[in-house]
């Protein structure tokens, strides 16, 4: 294969997307390797939503009582052990490198290509938890940063979600300069607004759960 070659198939309408997604992470990581930082990258949504995808370790973490299909997906993928940032830059270069040699190996239809990639997709990250599962005890000692889990109790932010009763929702803290979100619940199952401030008064190490009540600073 010649380096034109390599280029117009990285590069065609199917693996375009894929090429250039797979260059940032590559760029994010030697950011990280160079600088010693580490963005803190998560699903993230302001929505009113009673699960949570975006956590302070960097990891994806659904309550065990949850029946959400997705939450059980995700748990499915070990990402509630392992980092996120991990996950998706191997389910996308295994993604890609499988688009890379499909098209190389076996001329298709541009969509054709398209429609290949979502199983190729599936497939990426089915092999990628594998991959990764010798590591899942590793994962499970440190967060993403290697650092000790910070301690909230105490600690006040907004809500992202409105919470009542069981329902769980979302908080956002700062540590420092950094912005976190955590799961919480209703201390006294008490109605609380999406954007109310409040402070975490209990937690539930096991779920990564935290109990809030309206702060009494704002």
């Amino acid at each position: 294969m010649t380096f034109q070659e390599f280029l117009n198939i990285a590069f065609s309408p199917v693996n375009t997307i894929l090429s250039v997604l797979l260059g940032l992470s590559v760029v994010y990581w030697l950011f990280t390797i160079i600088t010693g930082l580490d963005i803190d990258v998560g699903i993230h949504s302001d929505l009113d939503v009673g699960t949570d995808t975006h956590v302070p370790d960097g990891h994806i973490h659904a309550p065990d009582h949850d029946a959400s299909a997705w939450m059980h997906f995700l748990k499915f993928l070990n990402l509630d052990i392992v980092p996120i940032t991990y996950f998706l830059t191997l389910s996308l270069l295994i993604t890609w490198l499988g688009s890379f040699y499909l098209n190389y190996f076996v001329p298709m239809p541009t969509w054709l290509g398209l429609l290949i990639l979502f199983p190729l997709m599936i497939i990426g990250m089915l092999l990628t938890k594998f991959i990764l599962k010798p590591l899942n005890p590793f994962f499970k000692e440190i967060n993403h940063k290697g650092e000790a889990s910070y301690a909230f109790l105490g600690r006040e932010g907004r809500l992202k979600s409105t919470i009542q009763d069981d329902k769980i929702g979302m908080m956002e803290v700062f540590i420092g300069s950094d912005p976190m979100t955590l799961m919480v619940r209703s201390q006294d199952g008490v109605k609380l607004e999406h954007g109310t401030y409040v402070m975490i008064v209990d937690e539930d190490p096991e779920k990564r759960l935290y109990y809030v009540q309206k702060s009494m600073r704002y």
